[in-house]
């Protein structure tokens, strides 16, 4: 299956933010076993980009691996050699785009503004990140001239809300802290935890 038909199938991207490295690889078990198929590494995180390399190894055909925090072609250039399936920013760069869609991957700029979002699109984006994304209603505000564009709303989406994401037209749903808490210790419980919460997310999605 192409990255872009992976992502729109499975709509969730968890978002993995300096977490402890060493807790990685259990952390992605965690998260696929509650179901989430698409994992998200910040190169601001450490040791991101031999992250996303042993991530991308060790869970090939069962989880797809992106970078975020893209800010410039250098990280683009950075997490593309590391084997990087799909390349997510906070903020519109043009060259980003360019260099991704180069390469064959799934460029996913982020834009808040209708202008930013069309000008993502234009450029070639497959999906514009929506950052941040204060309710379902801005969602749906934007779409209604730009209904041709996907987005996914990142920041502030959770179980409670993601359905309303959806049904305003989101076809894809970045979501960090409440899904995965890099304030907690990783043991057991939290893992579980995790693992309850990733199932939470897919059954308010799809309920």
């Amino acid at each position: 299956m192409k990255i872009l038909s992976q992502i729109l199938d499975h709509k969730i991207v968890a978002i993995l933010r300096g977490m402890p490295p060493k807790e990685i690889m259990r952390i992605a078990s965690a998260l696929y076993d509650g179901g989430i198929r698409i994992l998200e590494i910040t190169l601001s995180s450490e040791d991101a980009l031999s992250l996303i390399e042993q991530l991308s190894h060790t869970f090939k055909y069962r989880l797809l691996i992106g970078a975020g925090t893209v800010l410039n072609t250098s990280d683009a250039a950075n997490a593309i050699d590391a084997g990087a399936a799909f390349l997510i920013s906070p903020s519109l760069d043009i060259g980003v785009i360019k260099i991704t869609k180069d390469a064959g991957l799934v460029s996913i700029p982020g834009a808040y503004t209708a202008t930013e979002i069309l000008t993502a699109h234009n450029n070639g984006a497959d999906i514009v990140k929506v950052f941040p994304a204060p309710d379902a209603a801005y969602i749906k505000n934007i779409l209604a001239p730009l209904s041709h564009i996907r987005v996914m709303p990142t920041g502030g989406v959770d179980a409670g809300n993601i359905k309303a994401f959806a049904v305003a037209g989101a076809v894809a749903f970045g979501i960090g802290g409440a899904l995965v808490n890099s304030k907690t210790i990783v043991d057991e419980n939290y893992l579980a935890a995790l693992k309850d919460r990733a199932e939470k997310l897919i059954t308010a999605l799809n309920g």
